[in-house]
């Protein structure tokens, strides 16, 4: 069973689904585990199909649109902030709060690729989430600082003084709209490949995941460190997973990362092996094996 609700952050409203569990009573308390989507991704995608998996195993779960895009609200659009992604997960936990039938003393977050990191910052100082897992996490900024970064900062300044006397936003695209697209600028890497194949076909498409970013936020994003004082703050229960087969995207070498990092005493990382990137988004063989270990972690540390 799902509904769709709406929350606030700041003078927006965000706009989610609330998967609920079968044979929902609202007079008993429930778990409940907010799911963050991945950069360009909405609510209805892998977010949704991990929440609605949770759901199943007994769980409330909250998938969410992220502020400025999707269906939620906010200006501008298509902006990714970093700031704002993480505040939106507290405002989602704001929002279970005040819900009768959850338990505010049993919230957990599930963060998907760019979702993930932001899950783990959220948690450092969000001290009622009381567990964090993510799935293929990605330290989101690291990926952009690891290309040119001085040189797409001078070109976010830049285009600030265009827009700022003028100019028309300039909003881009998070991937190319084809495989055929992504060849004229060369050879292309296996996570491009399977995120084209994820976001641009049939078998991941939305029409809400758009694939449009707005250029100058970059310039918030690159200075972003999603696991900086991890080592300090982290210290909630954390179960991260991730997949062998490694691509350029870097969600296996972060998730090792954050791993390593957390302050957490009861902390697991697992392996699918076998799996790419975007097989954790919604291959059944991948994301079965994900839930068969992020199932029984949210179950020990939330009931």
């Amino acid at each position: 069973m799902q509904q769709s609700v709406k929350f606030k952050n700041s003078t927006w409203l965000v706009a989610a689904n609330l998967h609920l569990p079968e044979n929902f009573d609202a007079q008993h308390q429930y778990p409940a585990i907010i799911c963050v989507h991945p950069g360009s991704s909405v609510k209805e995608q892998t977010a949704g199909l991990y929440a609605e998996k949770l759901a199943q195993a007994g769980f409330v779960a909250l998938a969410f649109d992220a502020s400025f895009q999707g269906e939620s609200g906010g200006e501008p659009r298509y902006l990714e902030d970093p700031a704002t992604r993480v505040e939106d997960i507290r405002c989602a936990v704001d929002y279970l709060t005040t819900i009768a039938f959850i338990a505010n003393d049993r919230i957990g977050v599930l963060g998907i690729c760019a979702g993930g990191g932001y899950a783990a910052n959220a948690a450092l100082t969000e001290k009622r989430i009381k567990a964090v897992g993510t799935v293929v996490a990605a330290n989101f900024s690291r990926a952009y600082r690891e290309l040119n970064a001085l040189q797409i900062l001078e070109a976010v300044g830049q285009q600030r003084t265009a827009e700022a006397n003028g100019a028309e936003p300039l909003i881009t695209q998070w991937t190319p709209a084809s495989i055929e697209e992504a060849k004229q600028a060369g050879p292309v890497e296996v996570d491009m490949a399977a995120a084209i194949d994820y976001y641009r076909t049939p078998r991941g498409e939305h029409p809400n995941s758009c694939n449009k970013l707005r250029f100058t936020g970059m310039g918030a994003a690159i200075a972003f460190d999603a696991f900086h004082l991890a080592d300090q703050l982290l210290t909630q229960p954390l179960m991260v997973i991730v997949g062998d087969k490694v691509g350029a995207f870097g969600s296996y070498r972060d998730g090792f990362e954050l791993y390593n990092k957390a302050a957490a005493v009861n902390k697991s990382i697992h392996v699918v092996q076998g799996a790419g990137h975007y097989d954790l988004y919604d291959q059944p063989f991948a994301t079965t094996e994900a839930l068969g270990k992020l199932v029984p972690f949210f179950n020990s540390v939330l009931l």
